[in-house]
């Protein structure tokens, strides 16, 4: 049915759930699996010349964070004896580097969290699963 299954993460607990799922699907179907995690472009800011951190330490911190993301997820697939492929990208919007990852890829579906922020950042930037429902025309399947 599904032959390359695509699972975003953030590194959060809920995420971590989508994981799993994701790994027991991919298992259950003999399918691939790939994973993803979003770097934040840095935060220029027009109104000051001075930056609270470099952005070389910034670009330096982001990349192990994902990389420590991904690393987890392929390490959890190989101890289920899957292969993982693992990616980091930057990207302003993550729901649109996911969708454009997941072409990308071939994959033909997506296993996601509900949700990951919570509380106010949630509020003001909206859920990317629910982005990516909204604009993905590969099929996803929602993790709580």
């Amino acid at each position: 049915m599904f032959k390359r299954i695509l699972v975003p993460t953030d590194g959060s607990d809920i995420t971590a759930k989508a994981v799993d799922a994701g790994i027991k699907l991919a298992q259950s179907l003999g399918a691939q699996l790939c994973t993803i995690s979003v770097k934040e472009p840095f935060p220029y800011s027009a109104i000051s010349e001075m930056q609270p951190v470099p952005p070389q330490d910034f670009f330096d911190a982001q990349d192990r964070i994902a990389n420590k993301r991904v690393h987890a997820v392929v390490e959890l697939a190989h101890a289920a004896g899957l292969k993982c492929q693992a990616h980091t990208v930057e990207a302003l919007h993550p729901w649109e580097a996911i969708i454009d990852h997941a072409r990308h890829m071939e994959c033909d579906l997506l296993v996601m969290a509900s949700h990951g922020r919570r509380g106010v950042s949630a509020l003001l930037l909206g859920s990317e699963t629910q982005k990516v429902l909204t604009h993905s025309a590969i099929p996803v399947l929602v993790v709580r």
